[in-house]
Order: C-alpha cells, then structure tokens, then sequence
C-alpha cells in the first residue's frame, strides 16, 4: 500500500511516500506561511524520486489541525479533492499526534498568538482528553501538571523543545478514516468556547 503524508498546518512542510509503512522519501521542513508556494514543487519531485504518479497512491493522511487557519486546509484542499477524484482513502492526525509522535509520555505546545496557545498530553500516540488552547499562564501550568517529553513551542514559556521525527511519527501514530470526506472540516481550535474565555 502507497500512503502519502501530508502536513502544511504550522510552521513546517511535512510530504512523506511510504510503501507497506516504510518511508520511500521524504520531506520535513520549516515553510511557515509559504507552504502553499512550495507544496506542489516538492510533492511533484518527491514523486518523481520515487518513480510513482497520483495514481499510485492508495491512501492520503493528513493533519487536520490544529494550527494556523490557512494552514490546515493546504493539504486538506488537496487531499479532498486527490481522494475524491481518483477514488482514495483518506486518513487524519492532529497536529499533536505530529509532534509527539509514539513517546510514551509527551506535552505539546503550538503558538496560537495572542498569549495563548494550544496544548496537549499524550501517551503512545494518542491524546489523553482533548487539546485545548490556554492562556501562557495555563498553558505553563497544564504542563507542570502533565509530567512528559516536551514538543513545539516550549520558547513561549522559556523551555527547551525536542525535535519531533515528523517523517518517521506520521506513518506510527493511530489515524483516523473520513468515512465522508465531504464533510471533512479542519480542526481551528480557536472557533471553540475555550478560546472565548
């Protein structure tokens, strides 16, 4: 099975091919707010490397956020329609998922400006209760109560960050199948009551 992996929803420009879970080729890096210059270049030569087409791929997972507003639905656009044109399954992580990948204890904090930002616990790839967006304040103490590897942002709050494995995270982590791709929507965070507090 042929996976591509697709991720525009923060800072980085996340393109894997994986056959059968194993990485063919890859690309992680830092194009904040210019992934949509650069996301067809590097997917059209990133196939190219690996000798497949479109047409080749089963399935497309993507993150589905949260991050920036443009952002997330980058490669959401391009994964609803590649999946809904040529017939394919579609998959989504959370942005968190990204990050923190299979660690077995993990915190997750994301800049969502205006001194707050969004954070998150997990375990073994997946999210123990939910992401939330907190203020800077909060944000430090959900952490001091949430013993784990920290990844992202943690400058905000003065702390050190460990490079996440984009590449290597995004074909472990449990994804989730769109059953109905149509009614597929990015994961703002920021639309939700916890932001108008």
């Amino acid at each position: 099975m042929i996976s591509l992996c697709m991720d525009t929803a923060y800072k980085q420009l996340v393109l894997g091919i994986y056959q059968d879970g194993t990485l063919l080729d890859g690309i992680a890096k830092t194009a904040f707010k210019r992934q949509s210059e650069t996301i067809f270049v590097e997917l059209n030569a990133l196939l190219k490397r690996v000798n497949l087409t479109y047409k080749d791929i089963d399935r497309v997972i993507i993150t589905e956020g949260p991050g920036s507003y443009t952002g997330i639905r980058i490669a959401m656009t391009i994964a609803k329609v590649l999946c809904t044109q040529m017939h394919k399954e579609l998959y989504c992580i959370s942005t968190m998922q990204l990050y923190a990948g299979m660690d077995a204890s993990a915190n997750v904090i994301l800049d969502a400006r205006g001194q707050r930002a969004y954070v998150a616990h997990l375990e073994n790839g997946e999210i123990v209760g939910q992401t939330t967006i907190l203020s800077l304040e909060d944000a430090k103490a959900f952490l001091e109560a949430h013993p784990g590897t920290l990844y992202g942002d943690g400058q905000l709050l003065g702390l050190e960050s460990k490079e996440p494995s984009y590449l290597e995270n995004f074909i472990q982590v449990p994804a989730r199948k769109i059953e109905n791709i149509h009614a597929l929507v990015p994961d703002y965070l920021k639309e939700s009551s916890a932001y108008k507090k």
